[in-house]
C-alpha cells in the first residue's frame, strides 16, 4: 500500500511539470481580422499519436504556410488545411492515415483532423473547435492538440466566411481562387514547431 502511494504521488507530481517530454508546439503566424497576430497550440503525443505524428510532418513540410482559413462557423468549429498550391494538395490528398481510438472529448480550443465518413480518412485538413462538440466523438474525431493561454482570442478573430468557399476549388486552383473570390479570408502566414529554447 505504501508503494502504491508513493507511485500516486510521483505520478501527480510529474503532472505537475508540464508536458510530456513527446510534446511539442506549433506556433501560428496568422492574418485576421484584426490584422497579424499568432497563437500556439499544444499538441499532447499521447492523445492521438498518429495524428500528432502527421501534424508534425505537415508543419515541418511547410504544408500550412501560406494557406487560408475557408470553412468557419462560429457556433461550430473553424477549419483549414488545404494548400494553395494545387501540386502539394493532389501530393498530400494520398496521404491518409489510420483512425485512432478518441481518448479526449472535442472540447472548445481542441484541435482536431478533418475526415469523410469513410475509415482512414484523415490527411491534411484540421479543425480547432469554437464550442463543445462533444457529439463528435462518437464519430471518431481524435482531438490531438489544445489552443495554448488567450490563443482563442486570436482564432475567434478569423473572418467569418461560413461556408462558401469550394473546397473542390480549393484543391483544383488554390490561393488564386480564394484570393480572386474570398479576398477577405484570414489567412496562416507560417506553422512552425516551437523549439524547447525559443520564446512563444
Amino acid at each position: 500500500m505504501a508503494f502504491l502511494s508513493l507511485r500516486a504521488a510521483a505520478l501527480a507530481a510529474l503532472s505537475l511539470l508540464g508536458p510530456a517530454a513527446a510534446d511539442f508546439r506549433v506556433k501560428f503566424d496568422v492574418e485576421t481580422t484584426r490584422g497579424p497576430s499568432s497563437f500556439t497550440v499544444l499538441v499532447h503525443e499521447d492523445w492521438a499519436p498518429i495524428g500528432a505524428a502527421h501534424f508534425k510532418e505537415l508543419v515541418q513540410a511547410k504544408f500550412y504556410d501560406d494557406t487560408r482559413f475557408f470553412r468557419v462557423i462560429p457556433t461550430f468549429m473553424v477549419q483549414f488545411g488545404l494548400s494553395g498550391d494545387p501540386k502539394i494538395s493532389t501530393e498530400w490528398r494520398s496521404k491518409t492515415i489510420q483512425d485512432e481510438p478518441v481518448k479526449v472529448s472535442n472540447k472548445p480550443g481542441y484541435m482536431t483532423f478533418a475526415k469523410t465518413g469513410a475509415p482512414n480518412s484523415r490527411t491534411s485538413q484540421l479543425f480547432i473547435n469554437y464550442v463543445d462538440n462533444g457529439r463528435l466523438d462518437g464519430m471518431g474525431f481524435s482531438p490531438f492538440a489544445e489552443v495554448e493561454g488567450d490563443g482563442m482570442s486570436v482564432v475567434k478573430q478569423i473572418f467569418n466566411c461560413g461556408e462558401s468557399p469550394n473546397q473542390g476549388q480549393i484543391q483544383s486552383e488554390g490561393n488564386s481562387y480564394l484570393d480572386r473570390s474570398f479576398a477577405k479570408l484570414s489567412k496562416i502566414i507560417k506553422a512552425s514547431v516551437v523549439e524547447s529554447s525559443e520564446e512563444l
